[in-house]
């Protein structure tokens, strides 16, 4: 098993926004090296892998500022009433692009998120329906660099034309009355063939250990996203994943977890 355990940051939000990996420490910690070519290796292997934060601003073009402006779009999320349900309190939003080959992308007219039946016991209707994204985060200049990078990911997998992306910017919310439990619906997989999660924000937050799991159950991989910019990967084809739930470090105040989920699809 892998396990890239990390220490957990803890505080408040512009702290942790602070202590983020400056744009040129990230240019040099992947100066020469083709990240993907990790990420193919590690996919062919063990069928998940976790990208740096360092790796990730550099491949985005990210920078401090930048970065804040995207965690701000996670301030303008609409409650999930499926999964306050079962006592978890997340915000979210949901939309789809078509993406081609060549990282040309088009979004979709907003529609219900619906996924496999056999994926997802916990909520087994067809479809549910999420507030659309805005047309401010669809324009974000880190989401215009995510996507072409997933796609170059995906692809090692699978060749396809172009792919079905669906994009779920979620809040987890942790507190002394609310489950923060980022997966209610417990080990599970998506039923696409790339399924990431990129940390944007935690604060005041303990737990929220991403672990994966093969066919078998193995748990091949364990890590806790604690320096927004990192990424994880993986196979959802022949891999389980699941998030273990957060909770406050001060029980005065809640705890939030912020990640940017993106699945592709071949189509």
């Amino acid at each position: 098993m892998v396990n890239l355990e990390e220490a957990v940051v803890t505080g408040d939000m512009s702290a942790e926004l602070d202590s983020l990996p400056d744009g040129h420490r990230g240019a040099r910690a992947a100066a020469d090296v083709d990240p993907v070519d990790d990420v193919r290796s590690a996919l062919a292997s063990v069928g998940a892998h976790v990208m740096p934060a360092a790796v990730v601003w550099q491949r985005l073009q990210a920078d401090h500022a930048r970065w804040a402006r995207f965690a701000a779009h996670w301030e303008d999320l609409g409650p999930d009433k499926y999964a306050a349900e079962s006592g978890t309190r997340r915000m979210r939003r949901y939309g789809r692009f078509v993406l081609a080959r060549d990282g040309t992308r088009c979004l979709q007219p907003h529609a219900e998120f619906e996924q496999p039946t056999n994926t997802n016991r916990l909520f087994p209707v067809a479809g549910r329906d999420f507030d659309p994204l805005t047309d401010a985060f669809v324009a974000d200049p880190v989401l215009d660099g995510l996507l072409p990078l997933l796609s170059e990911i995906a692809a090692t997998l699978e060749e396809a034309t172009q792919w079905s992306v669906h994009v779920h910017p979620f809040r987890v919310v942790g507190s002394t009355d609310s489950q923060g439990d980022a997966t209610p619906e417990g080990r599970h997989q998506d039923g696409v063939t790339l399924v990431s999660s990129l940390l944007v924000a935690r604060q005041n937050a303990v737990g929220g250990q991403s672990s994966v799991f093969d066919p078998d159950g193995q748990e091949v991989l364990t890590t806790t996203l604690s320096e927004p910019g990192t990424l994880l990967v993986g196979d959802d084809r022949r891999t389980w994943h699941s998030v273990s739930p957060i909770r406050p470090v001060h029980v005065d105040a809640p705890a939030y977890r912020d990640v940017l989920v993106v699945t592709l699809t071949a189509c």
